[in-house]
């Protein structure tokens, strides 16, 4: 059965099949509205984008197109019929696909948002109310993240950021190997949202960063 939600201004529809969109999450579109003027022009990317709530919202809030991106056809199918609801049907572009495949090698985001699944495999039956796919993050709870952060820092724009949604700053700590010697991306700022998740802000590693970047995050 479908319901509804209130996130953000927006009516957001879902049904048992998808994860239930929580309404604190917002705090991601909000950042990305507090970046987006500070960023070269063009359309935000939201990977692991589910029915669409958080990619939405911060189309909204920044006035810019959005390219949305999950596997889940159910989801997909909610998120088009939500930016519809919003009026953003126009302006919102949802592509159904593993994230890996589902961009052209060429195309640049200055905005690319992620909220993965973050929970180990072994704790996803403390949440039967939500479906596996959806919250399950692998064996550490951050597989399906540091696969974000591969696709995000080739589809980045070099002056862009990226917004990614953690569990806790525990995650955050592990994201990175302390051995791995120049990541793509480095972790510029780390927020806490209600005690209920870490949002991270990361920028391209550049040259001025390698020498100095071991594991900071």
């Amino acid at each position: 059965m479908t319901r509804t939600t209130k996130i953000g201004t927006l009516a957001i529809a879902y049904d048992d099949q998808v994860l239930e969109p929580r309404p604190w999450t917002v705090a991601q579109s909000q950042w990305a509205a507090e970046l987006h003027l500070s960023l070269p022009d063009g359309p935000l990317l939201e990977l692991c984008s589910g029915v669409g709530h958080i990619g939405l919202v911060a189309a909204l809030l920044t006035g810019r197109d959005a390219v949305l991106v999950d596997a889940n056809e159910v989801a997909c199918r909610f998120a088009e019929a939500n930016a519809e609801t919003a009026g953003l049907r126009d302006r919102v572009e949802v592509r159904r696909g593993d994230m890996s495949s589902a961009l052209d090698p060429h195309e640049r985001f200055p905005l690319v948002l992620a909220d993965p699944p973050y929970i180990p495999s072994s704790d996803t039956g403390r949440f039967p109310e939500d479906p596996v796919t959806a919250i399950d993050g692998g064996a550490d709870g951050l597989e399906v993240a540091r696969l974000c952060l591969a696709v995000a820092a080739r589809h980045v724009h070099p002056e862009g950021v990226v917004l990614l949604q953690l569990r806790d700053a525990e995650q955050v700590d592990r994201l990175y190997d302390v051995d791995e010697p120049e990541p793509a991306l480095h972790v510029k700022e780390v927020r806490t949202v209600e005690s209920r998740g870490a949002l991270v802000r990361l920028a391209a590693t550049t040259s001025a960063t390698r020498a100095g970047f071991r594991g900071s995050c």
